[in-house]
């Protein structure tokens, strides 16, 4: 067989390698595995009918499931559908899957341990079910699991010290389950955890410290189970987000919810080699605990030259005897104040809810998160509230809980961070449906402290409907972790200020018949909002300005913020109208009289037209000048030299300029706006 030969046969195995992987076979293998996992599922194939071996999972007629651009599998989104079959270790057979939310049904078995061969699954939801069985060491396998949540089912055995390997781990939940060992050291090695919730399960031993001294950890939560031991004291940082209530054999000193230990807890940590913290949160040195060592299997006694005299060991037995009374009166106490809060939602005679009992408080809550350990501190879904016949028809349109705000922004992870200001930030995400919003996250610090005024600005959010409004999709209010949360469409091309003070041949420069239909779209919203159509209250929006105005795939502008105001206190509305001032956006007479009207809106607006005629973030006065003179060579935008028409640009200056007079009676209304933008042929 001659070289010619080889080649041939070389290329020709390639060529087969290469087609046995074009998308039909690699679709087949993936319908396979998904109608085996349909199988598994749904037995009865009355919840995923839309799954057919013949069809095409990624035409978007497979319910809940979701393809990239290479035709494989990434997402499988079947939360809430009724669903009481077991998980297939078919699931392994979708190498691309990256999300799997099977949240909120009924599922029944153990955890495929096929499940770890997922190496690209960044999210794994599987709470809210009644799974059963040990979690499977080798999820520690998943190398890009970034959240974990197993929690509300009837898991057994120990926590597996694999998890620990999990390097991009941020989030684990396994709360209410029947867990029982102890936390491994491990979970705080790879520090990226960032929440960790194992409250009401079985567990013992103590908190480890090296998972303490985790860099990135925010939430800690342990309560209702059997630890023991000194708290570390670098949990203290974590202030309210640490919960370790009903295990009365920890101590500490600095925690509001912990006995003080004693001498007796110092003997017992010492034992097992762990660091013991004085009154300031340091180690010290217990008298005669590093010479304590466990004694031989063959000696009964303790000799005659122990370090600690007999009284003293009697006289610490009756110390930890009487501590344990009165931390069991005052666990009894609290339990029964904790369920006159929470009326039937736990059993009287358990203090851990049932996964069913889990289940129904998890659909009843604005937030997965608020159980039972959270007082009743802001929240402004309360029942009492949310029955106010104000508010019944929006809340169940709007409500979104915390979970599904956790996920779509990974947890607010700092990649999808988009902005932050004194009193928000904003974070871009990608809900169940696979749409795209952004999540402003505002502290109940920034929020109005009357819970009836700040409803009544939610209800007003949820009412404002125009094409050049930013869309609210929703809200969740989380008194659990002390925010609220907006939820909007999301604007792909940013806020206007980007398109300003660009560079020439950028590919941020608009060119005219871009910047008049922004000019147009801003003059509609705000005559929306100064309106009272639609059986809406007339309203100001206060606090217009580029950075509020955002732009969509067609350049669509739509304002944002509206009404936004109305939800915060009044030391923060202040501190943002400062830097709007600070802008040039503050009508002249609000400094004078500290009010606004509808003409101060107008005011912004005639500053936002010249800002988009002239492409510059910041007028100077003669820039001004100029504008008022109609001298375009040192007022239009250079980019655009001489693209634009004379009348408009004339006729939009003129208008810009009647907007920023000082005298507000004197300025047009945005009626009298919109009928001059109407006359201008461009966008």
């Amino acid at each position: 067989m001659g070289v010619n030969d080889f080649v041939f046969i070389f290329i020709f195995t390639l060529f087969v390698l290469g087609f046995s992987c074009i998308e039909p076979v690699c679709g087949n293998a993936e319908v396979r595995a998904l109608m085996e996992i349909k199988s598994a599922l749904d037995p009865e194939s009355k919840k995923l009918s839309s799954w057919t071996s013949d069809g095409d999972p990624c035409s978007g007629s497979f319910l809940g499931v979701i393809c990239n651009e290479h035709h494989k599998v990434t997402n499988i989104t079947l939360t809430d559908k009724g669903l009481t079959g077991k998980l297939s270790p078919a699931i392994a057979e979708l190498k691309c899957l990256s999300g799997l939310f099977l949240h909120y049904n009924s599922l029944t078995g153990e955890i495929p341990k096929e499940l770890g061969n997922l190496t690209e699954l960044n999210d794994l939801y599987l709470n809210v079910n009644n799974l059963s069985g040990i979690i499977p060491p080798e999820l520690g396998n998943m190398e890009s699991l970034q959240v974990l949540d197993l929690s509300c089912n009837q898991l057994t055995g120990s926590i597996p010290t694999e998890i620990g390997f999990l390097r991009k781990l941020s989030v684990l939940e396994l709360q209410h389950n029947r867990l029982t060992g102890e936390i491994p050291v491990k979970l705080g090695i790879p520090g990226t955890l960032k929440k960790l919730y194992l409250g009401f399960n079985q567990l013992s031993g103590p908190i480890p410290s090296k998972l303490a001294a985790a860099p990135q950890l925010e939430v800690l939560e342990v309560q209702n189970n059997t630890l023991s031991g000194v708290v570390p004291p670098a949990l203290r940082r974590l202030n309210e987000k640490f919960n370790c209530e009903s295990n009365p054999g920890l101590c500490g000193t600095g925690f509001t919810s912990l006995r003080v230990c004693t001498a007796w807890d110092h003997v017992n940590v010492n034992q097992v080699g762990s660091d013991v913290p004085n009154n300031n949160g340091d180690p010290i040195d217990v008298p005669g605990a590093a010479h304590i060592s466990p004694l031989p299997c063959n000696q009964i006694h303790c000799s005659r030259s122990s370090k600690f005299p007999q009284a003293i060991i009697v006289a610490s037995v009756i110390t930890v005897t009487l501590t344990l009374v009165v931390a069991v009166v005052f666990g009894i106490f609290r339990r029964r104040r904790l369920k006159q809060r929470v009326g039937n939602t736990s059993d009287a005679s358990d203090d851990r809810l049932s996964t069913d009992q889990a289940k129904e408080m998890y659909k009843r809550s604005p937030s997965p998160l608020l159980t039972v350990e959270y007082s009743n501190r802001w929240d402004p879904m309360t029942p009492e509230k949310s029955c106010n016949s104000m508010f019944n028809d929006f809340l169940n349109g709007f409500k979104f809980n915390l979970e599904e705000v956790e996920s779509a922004t990974q947890h607010f992870t700092e990649i999808n961070l988009l902005g932050r200001s004194n009193f928000s930030a904003v974070y871009k995400g990608i809900l169940k449906d696979g749409s795209m919003v952004a999540v402003k996250s505002i502290s109940v610090t920034s929020c109005k402290s009357e819970e009836t005024e700040f409803m009544e600005g939610l209800s007003l959010l949820t009412s404002l409907k125009h094409e050049n409004l930013v869309k609210l999709r929703g809200f969740c209010c989380s008194k659990g972790r002390g925010e609220c949360f907006l939820i909007y469409d999301f604007a792909s091309k940013g806020n206007l200020s980007q398109y300003l003070d660009v560079e020439v041949n950028s590919n941020h420069v608009l060119d005219w018949s871009k910047r008049v239909s922004i000019i147009k779209g801003i003059a509609k919203g705000l005559g929306y909002l100064h309106s009272t159509e639609a059986d809406k209250p007339s309203m100001i929006h206060r606090n217009i300005s580029v950075e509020k105005v955002l732009l969509d795939q067609q350049f669509t502008p739509l304002i944002l913020d509206c009404g936004l105001l109305k939800l915060l206190a009044d030391d923060v509305v202040y501190s943002a109208l400062k830097v709007s001032a600070a802008l040039g956006y503050m009508a002249p007479e609000y400094i004078t009289t500290g009010r606004f009207t509808e003409k101060s809106d107008v005011y912004a607006f005639g500053v936002i037209i010249l800002q988009v005629l002239s492409g510059k973030g910041l007028l100077d006065c003669s820039m001004r000048l100029a504008a008022e003179s109609c001298n375009f060579e040192n007022f239009i935008d250079p980019n655009i030299k001489d693209t634009f028409p004379i009348s408009e640009a004339t006729m939009l200056t003129k208008l810009a300029v009647s907007c920023t007079v000082e005298d507000p009676d004197s300025r047009p209304s945005m009626v009298l706006v919109n009928e001059e933008l109407n006359r201008c042929s461009g966008g």
